[in-house]
């Protein structure tokens, strides 16, 4: 691979700005079948907190035209037992991993945060979009002001560099990410899973037992592309993007508005290969286009 697809984000460099994003990857280790995840630009962890998590009851997911809604509710086997079991296969592969994290209240971030310290991790994501269940439920990304806070105490707490992964389900994303980056931010990852609801008429039943649950996959990206423009406009930090990238020309699209990397979520459901697919169609235009670097393409659109 040439250096055309080279990446800086946040300090951090990336071989190339295609990473596999939080909840469709796990560790990476069932995907190793299909091609050598060094390949990769990087990839996110499955969100970790900090005590294991067993995951929402009943019915996690349900396809729906253009996408998949899930209620999985970070299911996860918690931070002591990644750092133990996860990250030393993790730290191997030769690619940077970022590690999500989420949290019940601000302790439980804090802590999180705290154990990770152990351990040379690249980048943090930091998935704000968890519901605070000392504040009623409603999650910290809500209001920038919640946002601000906890990102502050966060970075605060962290010998890594943190990114903040931002909700869509908000009146004004940009408010959110300006608000992320005055407290300290290093870059801003979107968009999470836009809130939906599915009805199984031969049960007559709401599909999921929480009744609301996380849109992702093609359907997202017209929302998700308007949204990744809005943000990279309104900060001067780097933005991360996802939602409904299932091709290299979806990629373009968002580094065209100014995305520095970009995830892939869904598309790895239904192709194991999507991502490094992705990395070979974005290196062959470079090539056709006779660009040195993608960066000559990114940010053209304002």
């Amino acid at each position: 691979m040439s250096e055309r697809l080279k990446t800086t984000f946040a300090g951090v460099t990336f071989k190339n700005p295609v990473l596999t994003a939080s909840g469709t990857f796990n560790f990476g280790r069932e995907f190793e079948a299909y091609y050598d995840l060094a390949q990769l630009g990087g990839l996110c962890s499955k969100g970790l907190t900090l005590e294991p998590r067993e995951g929402n009851t009943g019915i996690r997911i349900w396809e729906t035209p253009s996408g998949i809604i899930n209620s999985i509710g970070l299911e996860n086997p918690g931070v002591d037992t990644f750092i133990e079991k996860e990250w030393p296969h993790l730290s191997g592969i030769g690619t940077v991993t970022v590690v999500n994290v989420g949290g019940k209240d601000e302790d439980s971030y804090l802590e999180a945060i705290r154990r990770l310290n152990a351990i040379p991790v690249q980048l943090i994501e930091l998935n704000i979009s968890c519901p605070n269940v000392k504040a009623g439920g409603m999650a910290y990304g809500i209001r920038p002001e919640m946002a601000a806070d906890i990102t502050e105490k966060v970075v605060k707490a962290s010998d890594h560099p943190i990114m903040v992964k931002l909700s869509p389900n908000v009146a004004d994303i940009a408010e959110i990410a300006v608000a992320c980056e005055g407290a300290g931010a290093c870059g801003i990852s979107l968009i999470n899973t836009i809130q939906a609801m599915a009805v199984d008429i031969k049960r007559k039943e709401i599909v999921f037992d929480n009744t609301y649950a996380g849109l992702s996959g093609p359907a997202v990206k017209p929302v998700a592309l308007r949204m990744t423009h809005q943000v990279v406009r309104a900060v001067d930090i780097p933005v991360m993007a996802m939602g409904g990238i299932s091709s290299w020309e979806d990629a373009l699209e968002f580094i065209m508005v100014g995305a520095a990397c970009v995830q892939v979520g869904t598309m790895n459901f239904v192709d194991p290969r999507a991502a490094v697919e992705i990395i070979d169609g974005l290196e062959a235009y470079c090539e056709a286009e006779g660009l040195d670097n993608i960066d000559a393409v990114r940010g053209i659109l304002k």
